[in-house]
């Protein structure tokens, strides 16, 4: 499972949902759906999240071990 690390980016940026999504240039919702890992951007849209971050998409989308 893809899982991320945006709610902690939002709090080092101290901003709220909408105003994080705003800066990301994604409605509220669908900000709050990638938060909540309810749903996964596609490999285009994580690329422009990550550069808007400036980090890899790897520092921000990463494959959760599932291994015990």
């Amino acid at each position: 499972m893809i899982i991320n690390n945006l709610k902690d980016i939002r709090h080092e940026h101290k901003m709220n949902q909408t105003e994080f999504a705003e800066h990301l240039g994604l409605p509220q919702q669908q900000y709050n759906r990638y938060e909540k890992q309810r749903s996964q951007p596609d490999l285009e849209r994580a690329i422009l999240i990550s550069e808007k971050l400036q980090r890899t998409v790897n520092d921000i989308f990463f494959v959760e071990n599932t291994t015990g």
